[in-house]
């Protein structure tokens, strides 16, 4: 059996076994419209300064696409997952949106792309016509591609914006020049904390009304809306109060099992960051969910939960690290380097317990290489050696 040196909380080492179980992917159609927010791969070779610069790996990055679309995922581009305003910059990002369109349109996959203003600097925006124009750049180019586009949340425009009614301009404005209706993304301050007070507060149910206002007022130009709060009571909340036609997807990395299955009222479709490494078992959930079988719903799914709330733990914008770092152990890719130095966003501890939680979820398939090289990250920690 596959073991590895651990640290453990009381600051010993421990011997872990992994179970050698784990959950094989089931086909089947889905009754949920669900999204994996993918990462990006980098090269670890390049000659670069390895916190600031963008040296993508293409063809693991795109490989790591078609392994989600051949589970039965869409694809959500170049979002936070993939390090947006966190590593990757948007020369980067629309390269990314542009490889990833492509390969979609050619094999009939789903995808939607993030458009900001992240190449806006927060200091260099004065106006809420600074804002605008950024928007509409990004989602110009998005649109060019043929991609649909997820209306990112814009550190600018909480920046510059002074009540709910610039809100409601800017979003009106944007939305009304897209071809195609867009997903908006409400990603709150526990993402990224520069984001507080968005929608002109920082009560999320005050927030929560001019939202849903900005929607109402351009429902035709709405396919859905993704919320992060970490709420599912807000996203039930809200969820109630949305236009017919108007889909909730999920951006609850904490309590997505109930909010995809629902209750008497509705059910969230999703769009996730945790759908990125858990992307196996939870397509056996949808599968089964499809068929009604909540039984096995429950008993696939639930066990992924305290693994998606350790990866998204506060601070929460860090949860990337853990993402990479399991599709380095499940063989996506064959090194655990990140943009901007992210590997190094996470301790030891925090490490080990995701490989004791992955284990538990059933998401090791190959216990030997996932404890070589597990072994070999502790190692650079002084663990094992």
């Amino acid at each position: 059996m596959s073991t590895v040196s651990l640290p453990t909380a009381a600051g010993g080492i421990e011997k872990f076994a992994f179970s050698g179980t784990s959950v094989a992917p089931d086909g089947g159609d889905w009754n949920r419209k669900v999204f994996a927010a993918a990462h990006v791969v980098v090269d670890p070779l390049a000659d670069n300064n390895p916190w600031s610069d963008c040296n993508v790996d293409w063809e693991k990055t795109m490989a790591f696409r078609r392994h989600l679309w051949s589970l039965g995922f869409g694809v959500a581009e170049a979002m936070d997952t993939a390090q947006r305003g966190m590593g990757i910059d948007w020369p980067t990002s629309l390269e990314l949106i542009q490889r990833s369109v492509k390969e979609a349109k050619a094999g009939g996959h789903s995808i939607a792309c993030g458009a900001g203003t992240d190449h806006l600097d927060p200091a260099d925006a004065k106006t809420i016509d600074d804002v605008i124009a950024a928007y509409e750049m990004q989602c110009e180019a998005v649109e060019a591609t043929g991609g649909q586009v997820i209306l990112m949340a814009s550190r600018a425009l909480c920046k510059v914006a002074k009540s709910a009614d610039d809100y409601a301009l800017v979003y009106g404005r944007i939305l009304s020049g897209l071809k195609q209706p867009a997903v908006l993304h409400w990603l709150g301050e526990m993402f990224d904390p520069a984001l507080e007070g968005y929608w002109a507060s920082t009560d999320h149910m005050v927030a929560m009304d001019t939202c849903l206002k900005v929607i109402e007022d351009n429902a035709a130009k709405v396919d859905g809306i993704k919320i992060s709060l970490l709420s599912a009571e807000k996203e039930i909340a809200m969820r109630r109060r949305l236009p017919d036609g108007v889909k909730m997807y999920t951006g609850d990395d904490f309590n997505y099992p109930e909010l995809i299955a629902g209750d008497d009222h509705g059910y969230s479709h999703a769009l996730l960051g945790i759908f990125d490494p858990i992307a196996p078992v939870a397509a056996t959930g949808l599968a089964a969910l499809a068929k009604g079988d909540m039984q096995r719903w429950g008993a696939v799914m639930e066990p992924t939960v305290p693994l998606s709330r350790h990866i998204f733990k506060a601070p929460t914008r860090y949860y990337k690290t853990g993402v990479v770092f399991l599709a380095y152990l499940m063989g996506h890719q064959d090194h655990f380097t990140m943009l901007g130095g992210q590997q190094s966003a996470r301790s030891a501890q925090h490490l080990a317990d995701i490989v004791r939680l992955a284990d538990a979820a059933g998401l090791i398939a190959d216990t030997e290489m996932a404890a070589t090289r597990t072994a070999l990250v502790m190692a650079t920690h002084g663990i094992g050696v």
